[in-house]
């Protein structure tokens, strides 16, 4: 698995834990509690991993071109 890959795949986890997050942030199943992540937290990974994939796939990325005048 390369770079990119992974990338995407960690953007889909999260993507998919923000999806689980929305429809309730804790539940509980008899006598056991699950509290997921806080959305913020969540977020903030979305951000990450897709500034990530963008950077990986060439996009977004500054490209610098030098420029020399001549008089010919």
């Amino acid at each position: 698995m390369n770079e990119l890959e992974r990338a995407k795949k960690h953007l889909e986890s999260w993507l998919d834990a923000e999806l689980a997050v929305s429809t309730g942030q804790s539940y509980r199943i008899g006598t056991r509690q699950l509290t997921r992540a806080r959305i913020s937290d969540i977020r903030k990974q979305i951000t990450f991993w897709k500034r990530e994939v963008n950077r990986l796939q060439g996009k977004g990325s500054r490209k610098v071109f030098r420029a020399v005048p001549r008089d010919f």
